[in-house]
């Protein structure tokens, strides 16, 4: 299983320039295998980018999100109280955006990697990362 940062998951389900054909491709893969998941926290950031205008989602709001939360799709995982305590263990280095604390939280409780290109996250060494060249 890959947990997707919000970041990676908004560039694949909109086939963003961002991610290469290739990094789609394998991220296609991944989803018809049913190992691609993602924090239910990345549905709220989601949603203040779209509230803010920030993005364009191609559909209204309530459809993607029912969309994206397909489990044909994606396995989305809850936001737990296991996940909220535990990103207080986050080292005081890492930085205090709240969803990338819970998002990094859920992959190490899950002890999956994360899929994402945040620089801050990959050089903070908390949890596993991808890497698209699997």
């Amino acid at each position: 299983m890959i947990l997707l940062d919000t970041h990676i998951l908004l560039w694949w389900v909109l086939n963003s320039k961002r991610l290469s054909g290739s990094e789609i491709k394998q991220l296609n893969k991944l989803s018809s295998s049913k190992k691609l998941s993602f924090s239910v926290i990345s549905i709220w950031e989601v949603e203040m980018l779209d509230r803010k205008k920030k993005i364009q989602l191609g559909e209204n709001f309530e459809q993607w999100a029912l969309n994206i939360s397909d489990p044909d799709i994606l396995h989305s995982v809850p936001l737990t109280e296991e996940i909220v305590i535990n990103q207080r263990n986050l080292p005081d280095s890492f930085h205090s955006d709240p969803a990338d604390r819970l998002i990094v939280s859920t992959a190490k409780l899950l002890d999956v990697p994360l899929a994402t290109k945040d620089q801050r996250i990959i050089d903070s060494g908390v949890c596993k990362i991808w890497s698209f060249e699997n």
